[in-house]
C-alpha cells in the first residue's frame, strides 16, 4: 500500500498541497454538517418540551443575555441558526465539488502533457521497443481514466470517508449502543462489498488490454489500406475488433453490475434494521418508545448523509481497486523514461557531460552549432541496449563542409545505425562526433539544429504543403522567403505551379495526394526550409521508379557543394556524385575512396572472381 500511495504521488507531482487542502476544507465542510445535525437532538427535545429551555443552565444562559420574553423565541431562533448552518454547508460543499472537478481536469490536462513531453523526449531506444498503439492509448485513454475514474474515485472516497468517521463520532455521542447495532446491521454488507471488489479488480486492466488491442488492429488496418483492400482482409480486421469489443462490452458490463450491488445491500440492510428496531421497541412501554424517538430523528436525519456517504465510498472503493492498474501504468512509463535518462548519460564517454535537460530542449530551435571545417567521428562503438555483440565497431571518419559522402553496404552493415549515431538519437558506447573540434554532446539540441533528415518514407500532415515544408512552424510564423527558397532549391516550383491551389494545396494522410517522388522533394524543402547544413539521406530514392529518382537525384545533385550531404544507398546511382563512398560491412568501414575506387574496382573485382 505504501508503495502504491508512493506511485500515485509520483504521478500526482507537485500538486500534492492542492489535494491535502482540498481534504482538509471537506474536514471543514464534514464538521459543519455534524454541528448541525448534533443540533437538531436538543432542538427538537426543547421543540417538544419548551419547559426544559428554563431548566438547562445554558438556554436560561442565554435567554437572559437576549433578553427573550419567552422560551419559544429561543426555539426559533435555535432553528434558524440550524437552517443556517445547513445552508452554509450546502454552500461550500457546492464550492468544493466545482473544486474537485477543476482539480481532476487540471490534473488531466497536466498529465496528458507530461507524458507527451515524456514520450516526444524519451531516448530513441525506447521507442524502439514501445508499440505506438500502446503510447496513443496511454495518452488518449489510460491518463483520462486515471483523472476520471481512479482520482475521482479517490477524492470521492476520501471525502466521504472523512464525512463518514465525523458523522460516526457525532452519532456514537448521540447513542452509542444504538450505533453498534447499525454497525453490526452493516457489517455483513461490507464484507460481502469487500469480497465483490476484489473480485473485479482485474476487469479495468482487461479493459484497458482490449482497448489496446482495438487500437493497434485499428492502426495495422488503415496504416495498411491498400494492402488491406487488395489483399481483401478487411473481415479479418472486422472480426478481430468485434472479438475484442465484446470482451470489453462484458468486462464493463459485470463492472457496472458489481458496483451497483453494494448500495443496495447497505441502503436495504439499514432500513430492515431500522423497521425491526422500531417494531421491538414498541412492543415495550410507551415511555421507551418515546426515549428512543429523539434519538431514531437524529439518526435518520444523520443517515440521509450516512447512507449516501457510505454507498458512495463502497462504489469508490470499487472504482480505486479497479482502475488501480492505470497508476501503475502512467508511473512505469514514466518512470522508466526517467531512467532511461539517466542510463543514457552514463553510456557516454567520462569526459563528455550531456546536457539534454528539458529545459534546454523546450529553448526555441534557433541555434545551431557553428561549422565551417569538418565533421568527424572519433572511434565510435556502439551496442544496442540488451545486445551483447557492437552494431557498431571502432568506426573514425572525417565529413569536410559542402562534402557528399556515401554509405554502402548490405543490410545489417550497419548503415542506419551509424546514421542514427551521427543524428544523435542514439548514444555511443565510447567515442565521440566532433564539430570543428567541438563534441556534439556539449550541446545536442545545438547539433541537431544543424542537421537535416530524409527518409526513405517522408512523414507528411494530412495539412498544405505549405505547412508540410515549414513543419513544426505554426502558420502566422512561416517566413515565406525562406519557403520559395527551399521550393526553389528542391525544384518544387514546377509543380507547385501545376496545382490548382498551390501552396495551399491539401496533400491527404501521409502525403496520399502526391506522388513518391514529389513526397521526397517536399521532404528536401523541409530540410532547406529549416536552414539545416548536413543533409542525411536514408535511402531516400531506394523506393522511387528509374525516372522519378532520376529527378530527386538532381534535386540531391543541385545541393553538391552547397550542403555536406551523408548519403545511404542501395541504388549506386544515387551515390555517384559523391566525393568518397565508405563500404561498411558488420559494423565496420571495409572500404573507403572515390566512387572509382570502391565501386567500379569492386565491380570489376567481382566478375574476375566470378569468371574464374
Amino acid at each position: 500500500m505504501k508503495l502504491f500511495i508512493s506511485k500515485f504521488l509520483f504521478i500526482i507531482g507537485n500538486r500534492k498541497k492542492k489535494l491535502l487542502y482540498l481534504l482538509l476544507f471537506f474536514l471543514l465542510i464534514s464538521i459543519i454538517d455534524a454541528v448541525g445535525i448534533g443540533l437538531i437532538y436538543p432542538f427538537i427535545k426543547l421543540a417538544t418540551e419548551p419547559a426544559l429551555v428554563d431548566k438547562i443552565s445554558i438556554t436560561r444562559f442565554i435567554v437572559s443575555k437576549l433578553n427573550l420574553s419567552s422560551s419559544h423565541y429561543f426555539i426559533a431562533i435555535l432553528g434558524a441558526i440550524i437552517t443556517m448552518i445547513f445552508i452554509v454547508q450546502s454552500t461550500l460543499y457546492l464550492f468544493a465539488q466545482k473544486y474537485i472537478s477543476n482539480f481532476i481536469y487540471e490534473q488531466k490536462r497536466i498529465i496528458t502533457l507530461n507524458l507527451m513531453k515524456a514520450y516526444l523526449y524519451a531516448p530513441y531506444t525506447f521507442h524502439l521497443k514501445k508499440n505506438t498503439a500502446s503510447i496513443i492509448n496511454i495518452i488518449v485513454s489510460e491518463a483520462s481514466i486515471f483523472c476520471t475514474s481512479f482520482l475521482t474515485a479517490f477524492l470521492r472516497g476520501m471525502t466521504n470517508l472523512i464525512i463518514l468517521i465525523v458523522l460516526l463520532l457525532l452519532l456514537a455521542k448521540t447513542n452509542l449502543f444504538f450505533l453498534t447495532l447499525v454497525l453490526l446491521a452493516l457489517l455483513p454488507a461490507t464484507i460481502f462489498s469487500s469480497l465483490l471488489t476484489s473480485k473485479i479488480k482485474h476487469l479495468g486492466a482487461q479493459i484497458s488490454q482490449t482497448n489496446n488491442a482495438i487500437i493497434q488492429l485499428i492502426n495495422h488496418s488503415l496504416g495498411g489500406l491498400k494492402d488491406t483492400k487488395i489483399i481483401g482482409v478487411e473481415s479479418f480486421f472486422l472480426n478481430n475488433i468485434n472479438i475484442q469489443a465484446q470482451e470489453s462490452s462484458k468486462a464493463s458490463t459485470v463492472f457496472e453490475v458489481s458496483l451497483a450491488i453494494p448500495p443496495i445491500i447497505t441502503k436495504s440492510s439499514l432500513i430492515i434494521f431500522v423497521v425491526l428496531f422500531v417494531s421491538i421497541a414498541s412492543l415495550g412501554s410507551p415511555e421507551n418508545l418515546t426515549q428512543i424517538g429523539s434519538t431514531m430523528a437524529v439518526f435518520a436525519i444523520a443517515s440521509i448523509r450516512l447512507i449516501p456517504a457510505v454507498n458512495s465510498l463502497i462504489h469508490a472503493l470499487a472504482q480505486v481497486r479497479n482502475f488501480s492498474y492505470t497508476v501503475d501504468l502512467l508511473y512505469f512509463d514514466l518512470k522508466e523514461i526517467e531512467k532511461q535518462d539517466i542510463d543514457n548519460s552514463l553510456d557516454l564517454p567520462s569526459s563528455k557531460v550531456l546536457t539534454i535537460q528539458n529545459s534546454d530542449l523546450e529553448k526555441a530551435n534557433d541555434y545551431a552549432m557553428p561549422f565551417s571545417q569538418k565533421l568527424s567521428l572519433k572511434n565510435i562503438i556502439y551496442q544496442y541496449p540488451d545486445v551483447s555483440i557492437n552494431a557498431i565497431t571502432d568506426i573514425s571518419l572525417d565529413i569536410y563542409k559542402g562534402q557528399s559522402i556515401g554509405l554502402i553496404g548490405k543490410s545489417g552493415s550497419g548503415k542506419t545505425t551509424l546514421v542514427d549515431v551521427i543524428l544523435g538519437l542514439l548514444f555511443p558506447k565510447s567515442g565521440d562526433i566532433q564539430v570543428d573540434g567541438i563534441s556534439i554532446y556539449e550541446n545536442l539540441r545545438a547539433w541537431q539544429n544543424l542537421v537535416g533528415y530524409i527518409p526513405q518514407s517522408i512523414f507528411l500532415t494530412d495539412e498544405t504543403i505549405r505547412q508540410n515544408i515549414a513543419f513544426g512552424v505554426p502558420e502566422h510564423l512561416i517566413n515565406q522567403e525562406k519557403l520559395d527558397k527551399a521550393i526553389q532549391s528542391a525544384q518544387l516550383e514546377e509543380l507547385i505551379q501545376q496545382l490548382p491551389q498551390g501552396l495551399k494545396t491539401e496533400v491527404g494522410e501521409r502525403g496520399v495526394r502526391l506522388s513518391g517522388g514529389q513526397r521526397q522533394r517536399v521532404g528536401i524543402a523541409r530540410a532547406l526550409y529549416h536552414q539545416r547544413e548536413i543533409l542525411v539521406l536514408d535511402e531516400a530514392t531506394s523506393a522511387l521508379d528509374n525516372e522519378t529518382e532520376q529527378l530527386v537525384n538532381e534535386s540531391i545533385k543541385s545541393l553538391s557543394g552547397t550542403k555536406t550531404m551523408i548519403i545511404i544507398a542501395h541504388r549506386l546511382s544515387t551515390i555517384q556524385h559523391c566525393d568518397r563512398i565508405y563500404l561498411l560491412g558488420e559494423g565496420q568501414i571495409l572500404k573507403s575512396g572515390t566512387y572509382e575506387e570502391v565501386v567500379i574496382n569492386q565491380e570489376i573485382s567481382n566478375e574476375k572472381n566470378s569468371s574464374t
